[in-house]
């Protein structure tokens, strides 16, 4: 399916890395270490959203900065994931499965947070389909966890048809502090288990 998809996508593709490089600069292509599956480091690929402005000291601007109004379009559509495409050919990556977070946040977890790694990352998911960046840490992982102990193809059906609707509407781009999210700090490791 990820061969199929690319095949026909690739001008669509093309056009869009050309854009990126004409708006953005030089990669066009952002590449990140990120875990995947029983917590195993892979390269996600993703098209460039933001510029490389820097404060006097050399370190990056806050995201709100950087972020370009073209950024901003690329992700509020989601067209910044299609290169994942590639990371699901690979079979690093799933269409359906939680997000592959920073590599950062793996120590931060709890034993129920750390289940989600017990699938494949998927290009959605279903914390993407019940809000995307608009809702918490705590109920992404929620989510993410429901979908690791209830995982089947057709729960993975209803989350594709649900993640077009999610796109179209644009619902959860950002956080209500964050143009994208704020940085997870953590929950405690106290919490061993929830129900979902």
């Amino acid at each position: 399916m990820a061969f199929i998809a690319l095949c026909i996508l690739s001008p669509f593709i093309l056009v869009i890395a050309v854009l990126v490089k004409i708006k953005l600069g030089s990669p066009v292509i952002f590449k990140q270490e990120r875990p995947g599956k029983n917590e195993q480091i892979f390269c996600l690929y993703k098209f460039r959203t933001m510029t490389d402005k820097k404060d006097r000291n050399g370190n990056f601007l806050p995201d709100e900065m950087r972020l370009t109004k073209f950024g901003k379009m690329l992700r509020s559509t989601s067209l910044d994931e299609l290169p994942e495409l590639w990371n699901i050919l690979k079979g690093e990556m799933s269409f359906v499965g939680p997000r592959p977070l920073l590599i950062q946040y793996l120590p931060l977890y709890n034993e129920f947070q750390k289940k989600r790694h017990n699938v494949r990352p998927g290009l959605t998911g279903l914390a993407q389909v019940k809000g995307r960046n608009g809702i918490s840490w705590e109920e992404k992982f929620k989510w993410d966890v429901t979908y690791v102990k209830h995982e089947s193809l057709f729960l993975d059906i209803k989350i594709l048809m649900m993640t077009i609707h999610t796109v179209v509407s644009k619902d959860g781009i950002s956080s209500e502090t964050s143009e994208t999210m704020e940085d997870f700090k953590g929950s405690g490791k106290r919490k061993t288990d929830q129900s979902v």
